[in-house]
């Protein structure tokens, strides 16, 4: 059998990032950087490298997942199309939530950052033996989100809000959940917050385009509105160029935000999807982790969808401008065109009687020059004797003045036909 070239990767995907178990107290460090093509690759061999300075197993080189142990702590490496993540774990010291500074400043954990950081989150995980409400007491009450998670066998904390080493703050409180549970409780909470972040890097982006959005629209309507009154060609041609550069860079702007824009509601659907895997319940009197995010994270949301709708609407005012444009100006030319044919159609008519006076008064001289010649012979064969005595050489010319007409007349409109014919045969090649 020969397998498709793409059945391995496909296979492999769907086992690319398990969920790994978590003993109880756990504490959790989560960071997400932004990461390009090239910081990808440099922290792919960064990775490598501090796998093989502490004794791990290397791992394929596209590999985009890879789990290690160094001393008391346990690294999950991830790689995602525009971000790297690093998650840090440990189950020492990690009695009392929050008792801890930034573990990367007391030098208890160490790596090169591969890019721009994103989300820096502080996840701890602890047993029944600590109460809801003195965990809640930890946190924002402005923000608090409690909810139930996992049909009661969980309860999840969180604000949304930095402390003071710069860390988003997380609880999850076990009640019976497994380590495997609870395992997976923490990678759907830290995704949330990773996801979360993510789709609000749109939001900075809809803010910027704004202002250049409303002055493309003022343009755009102050070009409708100088199409409404009567232009000369000038103007018009003014007014088409700025609509030229108008829709220029009205898609340039286009291009710029539909990356963001798109990434930003693929995230916030990946958002909507971890909350449902949550299996989130509301706990008393407290705000749902769905609710704050709805009330906080859909209007970010909508803004970027708005943006991108009023960047279609310009684009679709424009394009349509210069259609209306452009016919205005079909319209001026074909009057043009058919003021320039009537003008020479007026100047053919005033040739064509022109040609016909010319050849009448070429038929009168030709027939005066051959009636000239007619009188002259007509006085010789006279004068020798060969014309009845009773004619005079004057009658003889008289009665030939018809004749010399109608010769003057067809050698003339033998001559016209000829030249009519040699400018159609012109006309053909």
């Amino acid at each position: 059998m020969i397998e498709h070239e793409s059945r391995a990767a496909i296979l492999a995907e769907l086992h690319a990032r398990p969920f790994v178990p978590l003993e109880i107290p756990r504490r959790v460090y989560h960071f997400a950087f932004a990461t390009n093509e090239d910081e990808a690759h440099a922290d792919r061999e960064e990775i490598e490298r501090l796998a093989s300075s502490h004794d791990c197993s290397a791992s394929a080189s596209d590999a985009k997942f890879k789990t290690m142990t160094i001393g008391c702590w346990d690294l999950r490496w991830e790689q995602h199309t525009e971000f790297t993540t690093y998650t840090w774990s440990t189950s020492k010291d990690a009695t009392e939530p929050f008792s801890h500074p930034n573990p990367l400043v007391a030098g208890e954990i160490g790596f090169r950052a591969p890019g721009r950081l994103i989300v820096a989150a502080h996840l701890c995980v602890v047993g029944r033996e600590h109460a809801l409400h003195k965990l809640a007491a930890l946190f924002n009450s402005q923000s608090l989100c409690v909810i139930g998670a996992a049909k009661g066998a969980a309860h999840v904390l969180t604000d949304f809000a930095l402390d003071s080493f710069g860390f988003t703050r997380l609880i999850i409180r076990s009640n019976d959940a497994s380590a495997l549970e609870a395992g997976r409780l923490a990678q759907r909470a830290l995704e949330v917050e990773t996801y979360r972040t993510l789709a609000l890097l749109g939001l900075p982006e809809a803010r910027r385009a704004s202002p250049e959005l409303r002055a493309m629209e003022r343009e755009v309507s102050g070009i409708t509105h100088a199409l409404s009154r009567m232009q000369d060609a000038r103007t018009n041609e003014d007014l088409l160029r700025r609509l030229s550069d108008l829709l220029a860079a009205g898609e340039a702007l286009s291009t710029r935000t539909a990356f963001r824009f798109g990434a930003s509601r693929a995230y916030h659907a990946l958002v909507k999807n971890r909350l449902e895997l949550l299996q989130e319940a509301k706990e008393s009197q407290y705000v749902t982790i769905s609710n704050f995010l709805s009330a906080r994270l859909d209007p970010a949301i909508e803004t970027c969808n708005a943006v991108e709708a009023r960047q279609a609407r310009l684009s679709n005012q424009v394009e349509r401008a210069i259609n209306l444009m452009r016919t205005g100006i079909t319209f001026e030319l074909e009057r043009q065109n058919r003021d320039l044919l009537h003008d020479m159609n007026r100047r053919a008519r005033l040739q064509m009687r022109l040609q016909r006076t010319v050849q009448g008064l070429s038929v009168a001289a030709l027939a005066y020059y051959l009636l000239g010649l007619t009188a002259f012979v007509t006085k010789g064969v006279k004068d020798a004797g060969w014309l009845p005595a009773a004619m005079t050489a004057d009658e003889v010319t008289a009665l030939a003045l018809p004749f010399t007409f109608l010769a003057s007349w067809l050698f003339m409109e033998r001559v016209r036909r000829l030249s009519l014919k040699a400018a159609k045969e012109e006309q053909v090649d």
